[in-house]
């Protein structure tokens, strides 16, 4: 599709159908996504490409640590809860999906499988591990570098047929992630990607988060108006 479509129409994808992906799609994907650009060409991401058994016990390790009421374990510096606009922004979201999900404010037994389906990274067929070398700590600018190649990842997919989102909660947990990938010690785990076909009976899968107007995020200077 064209491009303004494609950027228009993409959406987060939390239902999955089991059909495989192909190892060849998923190479076009990353291959498509690496054109991203990168401070000094420096091209510092990794992608590690987890399907099958290796992350079905990803899945399970990570349900059963944060059922067992475990803290969060990231590799990354993350910046604690939310809170002003960007809170409202979160909540706004969650409101939305809730809606169409069927959950109640008050249902806890709901909220918490709707927490659990991000830790099991939304039950997609395959997930991309996002790493970047230790060595570029601290990463606020890798950071940025493989937030592109996340959007590329997305992109590309989306123009495929695949659904993407990207997914904080499947790394929530990086030693686990760390140890059934058999990622290195010397490569930091920054994100992961849920990827698989979109399941179209997933009422979530209609979902699209709202945008800020430009006047709320667009400073113009020097134009003479």
């Amino acid at each position: 599709m064209d491009f303004e479509t494609l950027v228009r129409t993409r959406r987060s994808v939390r239902g999955y159908k089991t059909d495989p992906v192909p190892r060849k799609l998923i190479e076009e994907i990353i291959e498509v996504a690496a054109g991203a650009p990168s401070s000094m060409n420096t091209q510092p991401w990794h992608v590690h490409v987890l399907t099958g058994e290796p992350l079905e016990r990803v899945r399970r390790r990570n349900t059963d640590v944060m059922l067992g009421g475990a803290k969060a374990n990231r590799d990354i510096v993350t910046h604690g809860e939310y809170e002003g606009v960007h809170r409202q922004r979160q909540v706004a979201i969650a409101i939305k999906l809730f809606a169409k999900m069927g959950i109640e404010r008050h249902d806890k037994v709901k909220r918490q499988d709707w927490v659990m389906r991000g830790f099991r990274q939304f039950d997609a067929p395959v997930s991309l591990v996002l790493t970047y070398d230790r060595d570029l700590d601290p990463g606020a600018v890798v950071h940025f570098d493989l937030g592109a190649l996340s959007y590329g990842i997305c992109l590309a997919a989306w123009d495929r047929g695949l659904g993407t989102v990207i997914n904080g909660q499947g790394i929530m947990r990086s030693e686990i992630v760390r140890e059934e990938a058999n990622i290195p010690e010397n490569e930091v785990i920054m994100t992961c990607i849920a990827l698989g076909w979109p399941d179209d009976d997933f009422p979530a899968n209609t979902v699209k988060a709202d945008r800020e107007p430009l006047d709320g995020i667009v400073r113009f200077v020097g134009f003479g108006d």
